[in-house]
């Protein structure tokens, strides 16, 4: 399957990357443009302000899917599979929701719970309900830990239903005990190869638990910052520097762990955007195809194997 692209804006002076829609527009269009499959919305004002601004991405784009930053605690189940369902509409298909762990600002913490394990289960019980809400064609009721429903129902259900496609990361058992029974594409944490594939390998054992395991896509976050970089260090994503050849270089070995998107952030001006797109973007997409079309299918060697054994 060939590698997908998604852009991760970042906060830039005025705190957001879609501070002006207008000049946003003109960006959005080179990163569709540019090869990016998919655009991340985290934006620092915080959730409502999110799903409004993927309602105007997907206004404004004819191919881009959006990645839509949520978090459990902020509205009711109820409230948000109803916004969601209508999000996915509109979208015709091309919304993902990627929930994190807690809010990135106090403004969307009011009922935030206490201690890493109990806000894992609370997202744990919301994703449930969201997928019941999707799916149900009938209204239910629930009481669970943290949410109380009376009559759950949406009428008008999106085009994936309960098959939204649900982004989720982390590194503790609690997390990836979620993601396993959740999660369609798992986000990465920063690491060499080695440390990268064992994280895999232990999400996809929580994910064989439900049966899941070959359900799962991973997603690598990769920063790409100027040579000479001497800045702190981002510690969330892969860090790379240099001309487009080294870029590609640095990240190839990712893919062949079996990788299948990368996350790309650090690259917010429009010359940027354009130039990474038409450099780097196309060198790996290039380079991987080259090397699937070089290596045999499992069965060519398996013949070879086998007629080798014969003429010993």
């Amino acid at each position: 399957m060939p590698i997908e692209f998604t852009h991760v804006p970042g906060k830039p002076a005025n705190g957001s990357f879609f501070y002006d829609f207008a000049e946003t527009a003109t960006k959005l269009s080179l990163i569709e443009d540019a090869g990016f499959r998919k655009l991340v919305v985290d934006d620092p004002a915080g959730l409502l302000t999110n799903m409004d601004i993927a309602a105007q991405t997907l206004d404004r784009t004819a191919s881009l899917e959006v990645a839509l930053t949520h978090w459990a605690g902020v509205i009711e189940p109820t409230v948000a599979a109803r916004q969601l369902a209508a999000l996915d509409a509109k979208s015709g298909g091309r919304l993902s929701l990627r929930m994190l762990s807690e809010p990135l600002e106090d403004s969307d913490a009011e009922a935030r719970p206490v201690g890493h394990s109990v806000v894992w289960q609370r997202i744990d019980e919301y994703l449930v309900l969201l997928k019941r809400l999707w799916s149900n064609d009938k209204p239910f009721d629930h009481e669970g830990a943290f949410y109380s429903v009376r009559g759950g129902y949406v009428p008008r259900k999106g085009p994936h239903g309960a098959d939204l496609t649900i982004r989720l990361g982390g590194q503790s058992g609690t997390a990836l005990k979620v993601a396993g029974r959740h999660a369609d594409i798992f986000e990465l944490a920063a690491g060499s190869p080695d440390e990268v594939a064992q994280l895999m390998q232990r999400v996809r054992s929580a994910a064989a638990e439900h049966g899941r395991a070959g359900k799962l896509r991973f997603a690598l976050p990769a920063r790409i910052r100027p040579e000479g970089w001497s800045g702190a260090s981002d510690h969330k994503a892969v860090e790379v520097a240099g001309p487009p050849a080294r870029l590609a270089l640095s990240l190839l070995p990712y893919a062949a762990l079996g990788i299948e998107e990368y996350m790309i952030g650090g690259i917010d001006r429009s010359s940027e955007i354009a130039r990474i797109g038409r450099e780097t973007v196309t060198l790996i997409a290039n380079s991987l195809a080259r090397r699937e079309a070089d290596t045999p299918p499992p069965e060519t060697f398996a013949s070879r194997s086998f007629t080798e054994a014969q003429l010993r």
